[in-house]
């Protein structure tokens, strides 16, 4: 999709980065298929989970790990113009213990019959469990590396 993206279309966007949020929070694993594209890539490779490929692995994933955050706070949402549309978030994620955790989602989404998608979400740590930051980003997809930061 090119051209610009309306403010209806923008408060979909922003609709879609907060339910995220909600459904992983509340372990709505079917709930996931409003998120993800069937085709979609989940990439975790910063914090060291590899990537997920299709609705199906991702909800797999999620279903069986114990890393999951208590509470995901959607922050920072900002679509950005282009060919694809991208969608860039920050996240605060409340660990098990207490700690807290931040990083990115930089997402390639698109309009699918049933609204908003995400086809392909990069997660980028910003901090790690023990506090420290990492100062560092993962390379950028091709689909990505026209847009600004």
């Amino acid at each position: 999709m090119s051209g610009t993206i309306d403010v209806a279309d923008r408060l979909a966007l922003h609709e879609l980065a907060a339910a995220y949020g909600e459904i992983v929070d509340a372990k709505d694993w079917a709930g996931l298929a409003q998120i993800f594209t069937e085709d979609a890539v989940f990439d975790m490779s910063d914090i060291g989970l590899g990537e997920f490929h299709g609705l199906a692995a991702i909800r797999g994933h999620m279903t069986t790990t114990d890393r999951h955050p208590r509470a995901h706070l959607i922050v920072n949402v900002r679509v950005v113009e282009g060919d694809p549309v991208g969608l860039r978030s920050r996240v605060i994620g409340v660990l098990p213990d207490r700690r807290v955790a931040v990083g990115s989602y930089r997402d390639h989404v698109e309009r699918t019959v049933d609204g908003w998608r995400v086809r392909h979400r990069i997660f980028t740590a910003g901090q790690r469990a023990d506090g420290s930051f990492t100062g560092t980003e993962s390379p950028r997809p091709a689909w990505d590396r026209g847009a600004q930061r």
